[in-house]
């Protein structure tokens, strides 16, 4: 809250500094403590209160206060100007008719300064102090310029300073000592984050420079991985290069701002999308090669404006992150209804023919073969068939069966002697002609498959044993001649007295 009014040297100063500590301390500046009307005399009585706030009424502006407003050069600016200290009080007093008013803080401000000042200093003695800085500066330059015609006193306490803030100067004219009274002066301030050069506490002269870099708040999403920075930049450029991330700056990086952009005070979410090399398996056809920014696999079929089907699916999820080199199998699975033309095999009838001989077979009518449309649901994977239900089917065209007669008819070979053949096989077979006991030797004369095969047997039978009697020595005596004697059957020839 602000309390004061104008107040004149003397009485007048002495009355407002009496009010503040009663207003400070809730009483009423018209009455005494008691309550009674206070006299008009009062008013030249200083109160005990302001002994305790070490502020004296006469002269308020003390030689320290002087000396300290006129900095380092003090004795050297009131040399200049022929006047001493008390002289120059004595001219400040009859200068200033008029003083702004006090500034108290508030009861929050100070709770908070007595939290923190380690003297203990209370809210009024650290107002008037600030009052007694802040304007007997310009009281002193006052009458220093009368003095002195201007000259070394004004360029002593009226600095001007370059502020460059994010690279944008202004000049400042201040009395301020100091880097910080000097930025207090020209309203600005300092966050958190921002980088001040150099530090408030520094003393700063004419002409002096103050840089102050603002921070801003970047939230930087690169391949979809996101993180909090703060940096001291004003482009997307500079924000990159400070946060070590200059290698991102290729032509093939995707940005959501240009680099060129200005990253606002307020901050700002930057999005990079780096280029990556991926391979694409899309169903049944060939994989191809692809480069793009995208960051997921159904980013990459979005980008591509490829659609996935009910039953397709990307074998790695839709979520699947991409990196350079990986590689994106979509799994495509269709259903489709199809007709087919299919040929409807004719029926054969055969017709047993006992004076045709046996094996042989005479077609009687060729037949024609028909045709049906056949429905069919058919699912594929990745370009093959899995699957085929038939559904329905309609004859076209009927089929004509076809005709064919089989001989029956068993030749009997003409043979020699068959006494000779009846007792090899009473040796080798026990004279069982049908015989086949699983040892590779089938029928009375025991043949294996390889001899019955190549010397004709199969123009009466399959296997020996299948044959008749006569038609297994007809083929006997084929291997008899061809070899010039019984050898064929060794053990038993040898028995028999045969010739091998």
């Amino acid at each position: 809250m602000y309390v004061g009014e104008r107040v004149l040297r003397g009485a007048r100063r002495r009355r407002w500094l009496r009010e503040s500590v009663y207003l400070r301390e809730g009483i009423d500046p018209v009455t005494d403590r008691d309550g009674h009307k206070a006299a008009s005399t009062a008013l030249l009585d200083w109160p005990s209160e302001a002994e305790n706030l070490d502020f004296s009424p006469e002269p308020e502006v003390t030689p320290h206060d002087v000396l300290t407003a006129l900095g380092p050069d003090a004795e050297a600016l009131m040399a200049e100007a022929g006047v001493d200290v008390d002289e120059l009080i004595r001219l400040i007093n009859a200068e200033t008719t008029m003083l702004p008013p006090i500034e108290l803080p508030s009861e929050n401000e100070q709770q908070g300064q007595e939290s923190t000042d380690s003297e203990g200093e209370d809210g009024f003695v650290g107002a008037v102090k600030t009052w007694k800085k802040r304007f007997l500066r310009g009281t002193v330059l006052a009458v220093m310029i009368t003095l002195t015609g201007g000259g070394a006193a004004a360029l002593a306490m009226n600095k001007s300073v370059t502020v460059d803030v994010d690279g944008e100067k202004q000049t400042i004219r201040s009395y301020g000592d100091t880097v910080g009274e000097v930025l207090e002066d020209a309203g600005i301030t300092v966050g958190a984050h921002d980088a001040l050069s150099p530090s408030p506490q520094a003393p700063v002269g004419d002409g002096g420079v103050i840089k102050l870099e603002r921070g801003r708040q970047l939230t930087l999403v690169v391949d979809g991985e996101s993180r909090e920075s703060w940096v001291r930049a004003t482009t997307v450029r500079e924000a990159l290069t400070q946060l070590g991330l200059d290698h991102l700056n290729t032509g093939g990086t995707w940005f959501s701002a240009p680099l060129s952009g200005e990253v606002p005070l307020e901050g700002m979410r930057l999005e990079i999308k780096t280029e990556k090399t991926v391979t694409l398996y899309d169903g049944g056809e060939k994989p191809r090669e692809i480069t793009t920014n995208a960051v997921t696999a159904a980013e990459l079929l979005a980008e591509l404006g490829l659609d996935l089907g009910k039953q397709d699916k990307i074998e790695e999820g839709a979520d699947f992150k991409l990196t350079d080199g990986a590689e994106v199998h979509v799994s495509r699975t269709g259903v489709t209804v199809v007709e087919k033309t299919e040929t409807i095999e004719p029926e054969v009838e055969i017709v047993y023919d006992d004076t045709l001989e046996k094996g042989k077979e005479v077609v009687e009518e060729e037949g024609k073969p028909g045709e049906k449309l056949v429905t069919y649901r058919v699912t594929k994977k990745n370009g093959k068939v899995i699957d085929s239900e038939e559904l329905s089917s309609k004859v076209v065209k009927k089929a004509e069966k076809r005709v064919v007669r089989v001989g029956t008819k068993v030749t009997v070979p003409e043979i020699g002697n068959t006494a000779v053949w009846d007792a090899l096989a009473q040796c080798e077979a026990s004279g069982n002609w049908a015989a086949n006991t699983g040892n590779g030797y089938y029928g009375g004369l025991q043949f294996n498959k390889q001899t019955w095969d190549a010397y004709g047997g199969t123009e009466y039978a399959a296997y020996p044993h299948q044959a008749t009697r006569e038609q297994q020595i007809d083929i006997a005596e084929r291997v008899r001649d061809s070899r010039g004697g019984y050898g064929a059957w060794p053990h038993c020839s040898s028995q028999l007295g045969l010739p091998k």
